[in-house]
């Protein structure tokens, strides 16, 4: 099952390449009715052509997003650290989320791109123990932690939220994929390319800290609600650890591509005042 927010509207989007309205009942209910989303899902038929520039963020307001720094081990090398021996955890603002395929401004500085692994939380969820950690997890969904580099790194300690959550700062979709549709999901091929060039390539399988143990860890701290979302973070390949650096520019495209799961598009241009 893929549900995607279209032009306002929750829907089911076919393998045929339609989509379908979701049942009336279930419309700002998603998590709530999963379950019998996935039911329904199995027998939907039909479907509306679509444009994919009409498809937002699969999930318009989540109340956490919850991320994870150095989270492979050769971003974190590239990055100058060693081997953290718990999950490095920030925010993202829920501003930030933009669609699948939008143009998103460039602030004054050094945007980054960091394709990432997204778990959609489904189900309320504390103190979860690892064995469990998938349990709350109902989807997984493509994303972009978008990060302004001159401004994340610029304080002593560096702090990260606010320099990743400028508007379009978190572009997520194009659809909530249920587990079921997902070939393997603990070993999933991520590839970024920023002008037809393949800049970041890894597989979810090594993660330092795979997603039922970013769940437990997380859920110790603080309760996992419906529709949160959890970047779980980003391979090796980021523009501020290029030789020389790499950074966004206007008319940039970049391609965020995880298999199985989707693949999201975005322009750039620079923020009028």
């Amino acid at each position: 099952m893929r549900i995607a927010q279209l032009a306002g509207r929750t829907v089911l989007l076919t393998p045929e390449g339609g989509a379908v309205d979701v049942p009336a009942d279930c419309e700002g209910r998603v998590f709530e009715r999963w379950d019998e989303l996935l039911d329904w899902s199995r027998t939907a038929t039909g479907g509306r052509p679509y444009d994919e520039a009409e498809l937002e963020a699969p999930v318009p307001a989540p109340r956490q997003i919850l991320a994870v720094a150095l989270n492979y081990r050769p971003h974190t090398a590239e990055a100058g650290y060693e081997e953290p021996e718990a999950p490095l955890v920030f925010t993202k603002f829920p501003t930030c989320l933009t669609g699948p395929y939008t143009t998103v401004e460039l602030p004054p500085g050094h945007v980054d791109w960091e394709l990432e692994l997204v778990a959609v939380i489904g189900r309320e969820a504390r103190r979860v123990p690892v064995e469990k950690g998938w349990d709350p997890v109902v989807a997984l969904t493509v994303g972009q932690d978008l990060s302004e580099r001159v401004a994340q790194l610029a304080g002593r300690p560096a702090q990260f939220s606010l320099a990743k959550s400028h508007p379009g700062f978190g572009p997520v979709g194009p659809a909530l994929v249920s587990l079921d549709e997902v070939p393997d999901r603990d070993d999933l091929e991520l590839t970024c390319e920023l002008n037809g060039e393949i800049v970041q390539y890894d597989r979810t399988a090594n993660m330092i800290f795979p997603i039922p143990q970013l769940i437990s860890y997380l859920s110790d701290f603080c309760t996992l609600l419906p529709g949160d979302l959890v970047f779980t973070g980003t391979p090796a390949g980021v523009g501020n650890r290029r030789t020389p650096q790499r950074f966004l520019t206007p008319d940039d495209q970049l391609v965020s591509r995880i298999g199985g799961v989707g693949e999201m598009r975005h322009r750039f241009r620079r923020r009028t005042p």
